[in-house]
């Protein structure tokens, strides 16, 4: 390990890291990239891809996120824009749920999502995307439907799960299992011009305040349809709240959801 520690220090720009050192001390060393970026972090050297990073998050707190994981349920037009935001911010684990492949009419606003990748699975899509922008982060592929049997199998050792679904009762059976292992969740919902986000903390019972149980099974995107820009601004705000409960700083939606409203440019805040 000090034959590590000093190569990556020899090999540094003063306190940054830059990629093609990680890749060669990871060919020299026989390690995977995400143990030369754990490595790095360790001893106060900060990947120069996070740079942009630090005047705002510091190396140790980076270090923190790379070795949080978060599951990531649902690799549509919200989940994909989140899983890209959590590997370019450097979450180290990043587990991806979802049992469908891409169709044609998901062109418009899913990010994950091309030509070339139609009719295969969306969670093979977030592997291959992840691995071209930061092949340190790990992401697991997982293509199934989510479950109330099943969850708490694909929730196991995760920090925090970011919802991206768009289907009202698999919604609540995950808000559910998340109450009972005590993994704080964050919700986002889309259609059309409008959206929402909310979190739910242990404890709590967020999904069920916002969604009636017995509700059907779609929302009112199926009336709306949904837009790009609608589903980057959601799953932004997703991922400020999933870095700000890892960090534990600043102020989360605890019991209070944002309505968002990008025809009229309007925020509100309501109280649950």
């Amino acid at each position: 390990m000090e034959a590590l520690h000093n190569f990556l220090r020899s090999h540094a720009q003063d306190d940054r890291l830059p990629w093609a050192v990680q890749e060669e001390a990871a060919n020299r060393f026989g390690l995977t990239y995400g143990a030369i970026e754990e490595t790095a972090l360790e001893i106060n050297l900060l990947p120069l891809r996070y740079q942009r990073n630090r005047q705002t998050i510091t190396t140790a707190q980076q270090l923190h996120l790379f070795r949080s994981s978060v599951a990531v349920v649902g690799c549509g037009g919200l989940g994909g824009s989140v899983i890209e935001a959590l590997a370019r911010l450097g979450i180290g684990q990043i587990t991806v749920v979802d049992p469908d492949v891409f169709e044609e009419h998901n062109l418009n606003r899913q990010l994950l999502s091309t030509l070339a990748m139609l009719g295969k699975p969306k969670v093979e899509a977030a592997v291959e995307r992840i691995k071209e922008i930061n092949p340190a982060v790990t992401v697991t592929p997982i293509m199934k439907t989510f479950t109330k049997e099943n969850g708490a199998e694909l929730l196991k050792g995760v920090n925090v799960v970011v919802d991206a679904l768009d289907s009202i009762p698999i919604r609540l059976d995950l808000g559910d299992i998340c109450k009972q292992w005590k993994i704080p969740l964050v919700h986002g919902s889309i259609a059309g011009w409008y959206g929402q986000v909310a979190t739910q903390f242990p404890g709590e019972d967020i999904l069920g305040k916002i969604y009636p149980r017995g509700a059907g099974k779609k929302g009112i995107e199926t009336e709306l349809g949904i837009l790009s820009f609608t589903a980057g601004f959601v799953a932004s705000i997703e991922a400020a709240e999933v870095c700000k409960i890892l960090l534990d700083e600043g102020t989360s939606l605890k019991q209070r959801m944002l309505s968002i409203n990008l025809l009229d440019m309007e925020i509100v805040e309501v109280q649950l």
